[in-house]
């Protein structure tokens, strides 16, 4: 017993990564020989084989989707169009999909890409026969049969031996397939739990420096963070954008209010703030709304027709209603969920609009109509201090 003890001690005192590794290439060592030379190089080759095809097809996918990007946006912005009726829950969740793809270019990468890869993968996968002939002829030349008990003991042995090699070699190669994998979790990921961890592992160190890193760290050095906060940042406008498609059937009376509103107005920011300032005036914060679902944990849904009836709603109630009317007067305007002030040095749960000024430049400005009573929330300098939007 203390022998093995004494044998696994240094195992013990070994950090996780270089453990895993270890473990990794023993597993595979062992494996290896006990399936033999033949069984061994064919997985060996199966494995290499797939690395091909994977790296093959990620590259061609990558490029396909940076290709098409452009041309299927515009396509989607021609052919894409919300009807003006109610929509039941699938088709909701379908033109939720088809909107997010034309506008959010991440997420129309991300579905491109996917595409791409499928074809590619099921394309390539004909070549696999070809590749696996090859194989066999170069591998397993025909040759005379082995004669006599000590010659098929040596060539047991011999087998298992060389299994045990090939089985070691595939480890390697399993291992550096590890390693790579924790170098994107570490380099997309920074703060993560465990990244710390494996950044101070001496495998894993040595692996980064003198092979991932020349290879991978230019596209990946500081650019983690960043694709981590576009991801959540598109991820928040697909969930925000059910809003434009629930809300995507205008009934008249809102929409003739709303053209009135805005009739003399000399630009798209006169439409906001007219809008902006109406909403403010007619609107009533609903607060046995709010108390049910802050102490009772009970949600009424409202439409924007209702709140436009009743007069009264909470902040969500609110800009889904200014939504809809910013929209009948021509304006592009999209609801944001995030934080607001609540007067206490504290922030809960709140939402706004922001609408796009086509005639100076396209540019996005925030408003709050909920909070319009209680001062200028319309593109005011210090919007940003009292709200903050969900990433």
């Amino acid at each position: 017993m203390a022998i093995i003890q004494n044998s696994l001690q240094p195992l013990l005192h070994l950090e996780p990564v270089s453990l895993a590794v270890l473990l990794v290439i023993a597993v595979s060592l062992l494996q290896g020989f006990g399936r033999g030379a033949r069984n061994s190089s064919q997985r060996l080759f199966h494995f290499i084989w797939e690395g091909v095809l994977l790296v093959a097809a990620l590259a061609g996918a990558a490029k396909l989707a940076q290709l098409l990007s452009s041309p299927a946006s515009r396509w989607l912005q021609a052919h894409v169009h919300l009807p003006q009726k109610e929509m039941a829950g699938l088709e909701q969740a379908w033109y939720t999909f088809l909107t997010s793809v034309r506008d959010l270019p991440l997420l129309r990468f991300g579905v491109l890409f996917l595409i791409g890869y499928a074809l590619l993968r099921l394309l390539l996968s004909t070549l696999t026969p070809l590749a696996w002939r090859a194989f066999g002829a170069a591998a397993y030349p025909a040759r005379e049969a082995e004669e006599g008990a000590e010659d098929a003991r040596r060539a047991r042995s011999t087998n298992r031996a060389a299994g045990a090699v090939i089985g070691g070699l595939h480890g390697v190669g399993r291992s550096l397939v590890l390693l790579a994998l924790l170098f994107l979790y570490v380099s997309v990921f920074p703060t993560a739990p465990l990244a710390g961890n494996i950044e101070s592992s001496p495998v894993y160190r040595q692996a980064a420096d003198k092979l991932l890193q020349p290879v991978a760290g230019g596209l990946l050095a500081g650019s983690g963070p960043v694709i981590t906060e576009a991801v959540g940042s598109e991820f928040q406008q697909v969930l925000q954008r059910r809003y434009e498609i629930i809300d995507s059937n205008i009934p008249a009376d809102i929409g003739d209010a709303a053209r009135k509103v805005a009739a003399g107005a000399g630009s798209d920011r006169d439409k906001a703030e007219l809008l902006y300032e109406w909403l403010g005036k007619r609107i009533a914060y609903d607060w046995d709304k709010a108390d049910n679902y802050t102490s009772k944990g009970i949600w009424k849904e409202q439409t924007p027709e209702e709140t436009f009836k009743s007069r009264k709603g909470v902040c969500i109630d609110t800009a889904r209603l200014y939504a809809v009317m910013a929209r009948s007067a021509g304006l592009e305007v999209r609801v944001v969920t995030g934080l607001g002030a609540d007067g206490r040095g504290g922030f809960g749960s709140h939402a706004w609009n922001e609408v796009k000024l086509m005639d100076e430049g396209g540019k996005w400005i925030p408003l709050d109509a909920t909070w319009a009573s209680t001062g200028d929330w319309f593109d005011s300098a210090d919007f940003d201090k009292t709200h903050v939007r969900k990433i």
